[in-house]
């Protein structure tokens, strides 16, 4: 009996399972066809993987398909969203394993969670010298991973209440009965979206310097948010400027809210310009740009121009959570290292593949502030709590003040953990921001943006994959599966 119970509410987070395990297989082949035409000897370690992943997929849709439920329960998407990003990184890491490179699993998986996350914390050295097909392999992990965390945030997310998701329906209707053919159409113009913004962002590097590969690999990269990069200098290998604020666009709009480009192709209006989620974002990368610009061009009195562009592009970098760097922030003085640490948790918009608190939670906060002084003055005022136009409910405010709570207390949590492993202060707290929050570096010489994490303990490095996987599902969908009572019947 029990077992038959169990089965109902596992079936469809198997059959979800099994069904991107394929797709993850399929993308497998893609870095093994590129190492049978480049001869890098790491093909057998793409189909091996492919064959792996296919294998426990088609097991695991079989299986689900027994058991089957007409409709699924909020429980049952809990489930879906946390297996998923714990066994696809799994899978994942495989190519790694299996290279002629022989990367150690615990490193792999680390890898594979920095890129299916789009972290982009990475613990491989000499990236320059690394096989393009793993190369690939790691920018593919990202773009599809960007590209599951658009349609978690769009599709599953608002039916779940988690993290006020329910502000960003992608219409105006409800969608909480939707029907499958509706969630199809959802999903295919997502992935048009996704494919077009790529191909053009691909499109424009090689037009301004980059080869195809690298070309490609940005693209895919950038768009997802994730900053992987071929090189250990990351960005930094491009001296162009115009590579770099083709970059800074294109992760500005990687970091803006899918939906609304969804609403522009169905009903041709102008919403994404109009959207105060949106438009909170553009300002404060405007704002913390120009007063970083003055204070540097003030203290050191370089090339205006320069200053400019290495401070918009590492700033956007950080905000939207792409994570690529230009150059050392950390060397830029301390008031450059407190703003970069800050603008580490702003995030970019919700419903994107950026991570971090989000800007319409930073938004509601100030709403609540603004509220609270308002009803100091004015006890007895009937205001109206609004956002983007749609009312804010208590629902919301209740599950805001719980993202915050529960974020700084793994914050804290993590930190303290890391400490214990050996890090000082700086790596233990930057570490544990930058996986909680999904940006990539760090602060500091070891995990600071000229760093990686490949000097950490095995021990700090788990920490931290819990960390990147706790703060990609916005800690409640992890923390939900961990109560007692959502096991009980």
């Amino acid at each position: 009996m029990r077992y038959c119970c169990g089965m109902k509410i596992l079936s469809p987070s198997l059959l979800v399972l099994g069904a991107i395990l394929n797709i993850a297989a399929l993308f497998q082949l893609v870095p093994g066809v590129l190492s049978i035409v480049l001869v890098t000897g790491d093909e057998r370690a793409f189909f091996l993987s492919a064959a792996i992943s296919s294998g426990v997929g088609l097991t695991a849709m079989s299986i689900g398909h027994l058991h089957r439920t007409p409709h699924m329960v909020p429980r049952q998407m809990f489930l879906i969203t946390a297996i998923a990003w714990i066994a696809l990184p799994i899978f994942g890491s495989l190519p790694f394993i299996f290279s002629t490179q022989a990367i150690p699993f615990t490193d792999a998986v680390f890898e594979a969670v920095s890129g299916m996350t789009t972290t982009g914390s990475t613990v491989l050295t000499h990236l320059d010298e690394m096989p393009k097909d793993l190369l690939l392999w790691r920018s593919l992990l990202q773009w599809f991973g960007g590209l599951g965390i658009i349609g978690m945030a769009i599709a599953i997310l608002p039916f779940l209440s988690v993290g006020g998701m329910k502000l960003f329906r992608t219409e105006s209707s409800d969608w909480s009965e939707k029907s499958l053919p509706r969630t199809q159409d959802l999903i295919k113009q997502m992935m048009f979206i996704y494919l077009g913004l790529t191909a053009a962002c691909a499109t424009l590097y090689f037009a301004f310097g980059m080869d195809w590969f690298n070309a490609i690999n940005h693209a895919l990269t950038t768009i997802s948010t994730g900053g992987y990069s071929t090189s250990d200098s990351s960005f930094a290998q491009f001296s162009s400027p115009v590579l770099h604020w083709i970059c800074i666009v294109f992760m500005i709009l990687g970091a803006s809210p899918f939906y609304l480009y969804i609403r522009l192709i169905r009903h041709r209006n102008l919403a994404l310009f109009r959207d105060k989620q949106l438009g909170g974002m553009l300002a404060i990368m405007g704002i913390l740009t120009l007063v970083l610009t003055l204070e540097l061009y003030l203290r050191l009195g370089e090339g205006f121009w320069r200053i400019v562009t290495q401070v918009a592009f590492n700033l956007v970098s950080v905000i939207t959570t792409t994570g690529f760097a230009s150059d050392d922030y950390s060397l830029w003085g301390g008031f450059a290292v407190a703003l970069f640490f800050f603008a580490m948790f702003i995030g970019g918009c919700s419903g994107s593949t950026s991570g971090g608190v989000k800007i319409f939670r930073v938004q509601l906060c100030f709403t609540i502030i603004h509220e609270q002084i308002a009803r100091a003055i004015h006890p007895r005022a009937a205001m109206a709590r609004t956002y983007n136009g749609v009312r804010v409910s208590d629902d919301i405010l209740t599950s805001l003040v719980a993202f915050l709570f529960v974020m700084v207390i793994s914050l804290a949590v993590l930190t303290l953990l890391l400490a214990l492993t050996g890090l000082d202060l700086v790596t233990s707290l930057t570490s544990s921001a930058t996986a909680l929050m999904n940006v990539g570096p760090g602060l500091g010489s070891i995990v600071g943006p000229a760093g990686n994490f490949s000097s950490l303990s095995l021990v700090a490095k788990w920490l931290l994959c819990l960390g990147m996987i706790m703060g990609r599902l916005e800690f409640l969908t992890i923390i939900v599966l961990l109560s007692p009572s959502f096991w009980r019947r």
